[in-house]
C-alpha cells in the first residue's frame, strides 16, 4: 500500500515505515534509548533525503520521549533546576545546528557531512561501549565487582567556577559541563535527528555524577523541549519536517516499544550493553561503505535548494 510523503515528494509502502517504527521501538524497548541514531540511518538508507530524515524524527523524539518524561516526573525522578541548563545550553546549540543544516543544504554537502557525523560519532561510542561491555562480562564471569568506579570520587569538573546547587540531584557543581553538554547534545539532536540520550546519559553518569536514578528522567526532560525546538526551526527554516511520516513512525514505534520492553527484562544488563554496542558499531559501518561505494546512480537531478 503506497502513500505520498508531500514534504519528502515521494512515494513509499506505508508498511515499510510502520514496520521501521515498530523495529526502532521494539530496540528502544529493549535497550531503553530513544532510537534516533537508528532510526535516521534507516529513513536514509530507504531513500528520504537526509535534511528530512533528521527534521522529521527530531519530531517523532518529541513524541515519543513526552511519555517517558512525564513517567519520570511522577517518580520525582526529575532534577528541573539541572534539566533546565542543560536545556539552555541545549536551545543555543540546537538554534546553531539548524543554521549550520541551512548552510550545508544551499553548498550541497549536508548528506557527506550527516555521514560523517555517524560513522564517527557511533564508531567511537560503539567499540567504547563494546570494550566496556566485554570487560564487564569477563569480570562477572570471574566472580569480580563489575563496578571499579568508587562512589563520591571527585574529578576535575567539581574545581572549576559559576558553582551551583543541585538537591535533586545532591550535587554542588559548576555549571559550565551541564551548559557543554546540553549545547554539545542540542547540536548533535539538530544535524544528525537524535535526542543525545547516548551520548547525555553516560556524561551525567560519569563527568558529573548525577546519581543513576534521576540521569534517565532528567535527560529526558531536556530531550522533550530541545528537540521541539529543533524541530520547530527545521520546520519555519528548512521546510524538513514530513508530519505524514513522523506520525507513521510514531504509530509503530509505540507498538514495538511495548513488546521490546518486556523482551529487554529478561537479558542481564551487561549483555544488554554488549548487543547495543554491536548494534551502533553495525549502521557505523554501513554509513562508512555508503561513503566509499560506488553509488547506483551516479548522477542525479534535483531543485536547487540555495532559495530557501
Amino acid at each position: 500500500m503506497n502513500f505520498y510523503l508531500p514534504i519528502a515528494e515521494m512515494s513509499a509502502n506505508i508498511f515499510l515505515f510502520l514496520g521501521m517504527g515498530a523495529a526502532v521501538g521494539f530496540l528502544s524497548g529493549v535497550f531503553g534509548v530513544g532510537g534516533g541514531f537508528l532510526m535516521t540511518p534507516l529513513l536514509i538508507f530507504s531513500g528520504i533525503p537526509s535534511a528530512i530524515a533528521v527534521g522529521t524524527e527530531a519530531a517523532q523524539i518529541v513524541a515519543s520521549s513526552v511519555s517517558g518524561a512525564v513517567a519520570q516526573w511522577r517518580r520525582n525522578n526529575v532534577d528541573f533546576k539541572l534539566g533546565s541548563v542543560l536545556l539552555a545550553g541545549g536551545i543555543v546549540g540546537s538554534a546553531i545546528g539548524v543554521q549550520m543544516v541551512k548552510i550545508l543544504r544551499q553548498t550541497g554537502q549536508f548528506d557527506f557531512f550527516v555521514s560523517i557525523c555517524y560513522v564517527t560519532f557511533l564508531g567511537i561510542i560503539g567499540t567504547l561501549m563494546m570494550i566496556e561491555s566485554v570487560n564487564t562480562i569477563r569480570r562477572s564471569r570471574a566472580g569480580q565487582p563489575t563496578s571499579t568506579r568508587k562512589p563520591g570520587q571527585h574529578s576535575w569538573v567539581h574545581k572549576l567556577p559559576f558553582k551551583m546547587r543541585f538537591n535533586r540531584s545532591k550535587l554542588y557543581i559548576s555549571a559550565i559541563p551541564p551548559l557543554a553538554i546540553g549545547m554539545f547534545v542540542g547540536l548533535l539532536s539538530a544535524i544528525m535527528g537524535v535526542g543525545g540520550g547516548f551520548i547525555m546519559v553516560p556524561a551525567m553518569i560519569y563527568l558529573l555524577r548525577v546519581p543513576t536514578n534521576v540521569v534517565v528522567g532528567t535527560s529526558l526532560f531536556q530531550i522533550v523541549f530541545v528537540t521541539a525546538a529543533t524541530t520547530i526551526l527545521h520546520a519555519s527554516q528548512n521546510l524538513s519536517v514530513d508530519v505524514v511520516l513522523a506520525l507513521l513512525l510514531m504509530i509503530g514505534g509505540v507498538v514495538g516499544a511495548q513488546f521490546g520492553a518486556k523482551a529487554g527484562d529478561k537479558i542481564k544488563g551487561e549483555q544488554l550493553r554488549f548487543l547495543l554496542a554491536g548494534l551502533v558499531l553495525l549502521v557505523a559501518v554501513r554509513m562508512a561503505w555508503d561513503l566509499v561505494a560506488t553509488p547506483t546512480d551516479l548522477y542525479s537531478i534535483g531543485p536547487a535548494l540555495g532559495r530557501f
